[in-house]
């Protein structure tokens, strides 16, 4: 009993390793370029080990992009529980929670590319929805604390009440995430000019801000 206990610790570690290494060699060369041969190689393990383990790539690929949005949800761990921020007007809170995005663009960008060549490889390949359980969980999530900010501002009289917050919400999250996607890839046409990139995402986070604003 003891000596399977030692094993499945070893093997638990093993794969914990495997996963961060993949993590980081996805962050420098992107999901596509990475190859099984490569993870092993860097694990100091066998490639025969890996897929023992994760069973296929997109198996050890699903595991890292989870690990990485669980590193930055401790990124942002704590900072909306904090005094400073709960003190603050609740339009002061909302606008500061949508201006999360940016900072995920602006610290993050390597992660937003990785990020968009999962999605393409989500919608290009069949991968059973509970493979992808733990994924979503570990996804951030500001919705939770953002309605929570909206019923502070509407209580303090500094946010209008809209139809359907979330519906809001979604729908700001959803566009501002695909715009830091796409400023990420780059330049691709010719008429293309990201110079004003976080300019773009202010924008958008000013125009939901004004509108939840109650004059």
């Amino acid at each position: 009993m003891e000596n399977e206990f030692s094993q499945e610790k070893i093997r638990s570690e093993r794969m914990a390793k495997a996963v961060e290494i993949t993590a980081q060699l996805f962050l420098k060369n992107g999901i596509d370029a990475v190859k099984m041969t490569d993870i092993a190689k860097q694990c100091g393990f066998g490639v025969a080990t890996l897929y023992r383990y994760f069973g296929t790539k997109n198996g050890i690929t699903i595991a890292a992009m989870t690990y990485l949005w669980d590193e930055l949800n401790k990124m942002f761990s704590g900072i909306f529980d904090s005094e400073v921020f709960l003190k603050q007007p609740g339009i002061k809170q909302v606008g500061d929670l949508m201006r999360m995005f940016i900072v995920l663009y602006q610290a993050h960008p390597s992660f937003m590319k990785v990020l968009t060549e999962f999605d393409l490889m989500l919608a290009s390949q069949n991968i059973p929805k509970n493979e992808l359980k733990e994924y979503e969980r570990s996804i951030i999530n500001f919705y939770p604390v953002f309605e929570k900010s909206y019923m502070v501002g509407v209580a303090d009289g500094t946010v209008r009440e809209v139809p359907n917050i979330k519906l809001f919400y979604l729908s700001y999250a959803h566009a501002l995430q695909e715009l830091s996607k796409k400023l990420t890839q780059g330049e691709l046409l010719p008429g293309d000019d990201f110079s004003f990139a976080e300019e773009e995402l202010s924008t958008i986070i000013e125009a939901a801000v004004s509108f939840l604003r109650k004059e």
